[in-house]
């Protein structure tokens, strides 16, 4: 590791045995912080994270849980030393009395009700087998943290091309947040894209991309069974362990074009 310490990365010393032979290491880990939102005045949520633009990361969630359809229902943002996000709204808002612990690493909180019906994602998006590995190597590749001193997990949303929004954080879930908080801050339209993750695809992170109107979600590894059968419901096509030029389609298997 190079002398300047990379933002959400902390300096340390460890040692190292490799055959018996102790080694002094200076390298870096991972930060992780808790993070509170509050919304009015009002504390919303808090979660385990990266501390690092927590402004995207709020944002995005803040979306994601309906609060807020874009940045024309925001006034003020701002993040404090403490890690909490000041969020500051041109209406009014209550706090839902019923919040869902997820299965995120990091320590995820949502709102929403994954048990609701929603109208299948209606779509002509397609992909090729080759395009599917070729942003998995993409995103690997572009993992500045991750290829610093690992330990954090990365996504990326893509026009099909290239990738065009990246996020690095401790929680999987957090990274989608954080991608569609880049996107409503750029007025940027998330719909008809490519997600992909390192990370496993949880329930919770299917519904964000359900919202986001992603129709296909790429993870360097595995799905849980839910979210297998929402994307079976939703018309999401989930792809799973690519890696190198192979890949598992879970769902929506129609859209990929060979």
């Amino acid at each position: 590791m190079n002398d300047e310490i990379l933002a959400g990365t902390q300096s340390i010393h460890y040692a190292e045995y490799r055959n018996g032979v102790r080694t002094e290491i200076a390298a870096g880990v991972i930060e992780e912080s808790l993070a509170c939102i509050s919304v009015n005045g009002q504390e919303l949520a808090t979660m385990m994270c990266s501390p690092i633009h927590l402004d995207e990361l709020a944002l995005g969630f803040l979306r994601a849980e309906g609060f807020i359809e874009g940045m024309h229902d925001v006034r003020h943002v701002h993040v404090s030393k403490a890690n909490c996000v000041e969020v500051w709204l041109n209406k009014p808002v209550q706090k839902p009395t019923r919040s869902i612990k997820t299965a995120g690493c990091g320590g995820g909180v949502t709102f929403d009700d994954l048990s609701q019906q929603h109208t299948p994602l209606q779509t002509n998006l397609t992909i090729r087998p080759d395009q599917v590995c070729q942003l998995m190597r993409q995103l690997m590749l572009a993992a500045t943290i991750y290829n610093h001193v690992r330990g954090i997990h990365t996504a990326a949303l893509s026009d099909g091309q290239a990738l065009v929004y990246l996020a690095e954080d401790i929680g999987r879930h957090n990274t989608i947040d954080r991608l569609w908080g880049k996107a409503i801050r750029d007025n940027y339209l998330p719909t008809d894209h490519i997600l992909l993750t390192s990370g496993r695809i949880s329930s919770e992170m299917l519904s964000k991309a359900m919202k986001m109107g992603v129709p296909v979600v790429v993870s360097r590894t595995s799905p849980t069974s839910l979210s297998v059968a929402l994307a079976k419901a939703w018309g999401l096509t989930l792809i799973g362990y690519c890696r190198g030029k192979d890949f598992r389609v879970y769902a929506g298997d129609e859209r990929v074009q060979a």
